[in-house]
């Protein structure tokens, strides 16, 4: 079993109160965050925006290794994740995920197009969420 861990700490109100998290590793070490980075666009991270770091890195890692299966091996990979989240009762649910990938390789681009939707279903963080996951890929 691989374990890894990420902290917050939180002081104050919802909208007046400020926040740091904080990864295992301290790739993220006390990196500001609050109502304002959330909702308002202003400078520092958020958790969908974590997610969807971590969702296309994870769909990345995962679609190199279908490709090698394929016996791909030539691949660059660009992936962006976009995260929704709207408004459902009195709070707020992340409704879908939207992978946009780009593949530059001179391996079969059928066989890439089956990677990459086996990676979709596959990576551990596309079965973490309870969403709608959409994949846009182009292969070059």
């Amino acid at each position: 079993m691989i374990v890894k861990r990420g902290s917050a700490h939180w002081e104050g109100t919802i909208k007046e109160g400020k926040g740091t998290v904080s990864t295992q590793s301290k790739a993220l070490d006390a990196q500001p965050y609050g109502f304002n980075t959330r909702f308002e666009d202003k400078p520092g991270t958020n958790p969908e925006e974590l997610i969807g770091a971590a969702h296309a890195a994870c769909f990345s890692m995962a679609l190199s290794g279908q490709l090698t299966g394929a016996e791909i091996t030539d691949a660059v990979i660009e992936t962006t994740s976009k995260i929704s989240m709207d408004k459902e009762g009195d709070g707020f649910a992340v409704k879908s995920s939207e992978l946009t990938c780009k593949v530059t390789s001179a391996g079969d681009a059928e066989k890439i197009r089956a990677a990459a939707e086996a990676a979709k279903a596959g990576c551990p963080i596309s079965k973490l969420f309870n969403c709608e996951i959409s994949l846009d890929l182009t292969v070059n």
